[in-house]
């Protein structure tokens, strides 16, 4: 798409802080964080919402969280969050990882 934000940082026309990057997912910080650890996981592929993802779409976020959430060791405490509708703030699909401190606000800032 050719204003999403998202995919403007995933081709690098953004500047982001990237955690994790392979062919299928890309995980960068959030710019606005709700947490100690609020990481973005969002495809490389566009897809707009939830609705539009098949089981093969999802099946690198779920690899790629699982991954994150192991090797930094946030298996004691995570939220994993898909916002949907009027709450989905970017129109490109993606989740929130967040852990540790939450700031009192967070729900806002998803």
């Amino acid at each position: 798409m050719k204003d999403c934000v998202f995919c403007k940082i995933v081709k690098g026309e953004l500047p982001s802080t990237k955690e994790y990057e392979d062919k299928d997912v890309l995980v960068f910080q959030n710019i606005k964080p709700a947490a100690e650890t609020h990481l973005l996981i969002v495809p490389k592929k566009h897809k707009s919402s939830f609705m539009d993802l098949s089981g093969s779409d999802i099946s690198s976020m779920f690899e790629v969280a699982q991954k994150l959430i192991k090797d930094k060791k946030l298996s004691d405490g995570y939220k994993l969050v898909f916002n949907g509708g009027k709450f989905q703030f970017v129109p490109h699909i993606h989740w929130h990882l967040l852990a540790g401190k939450f700031e009192k606000d967070f729900e806002e800032k998803l």
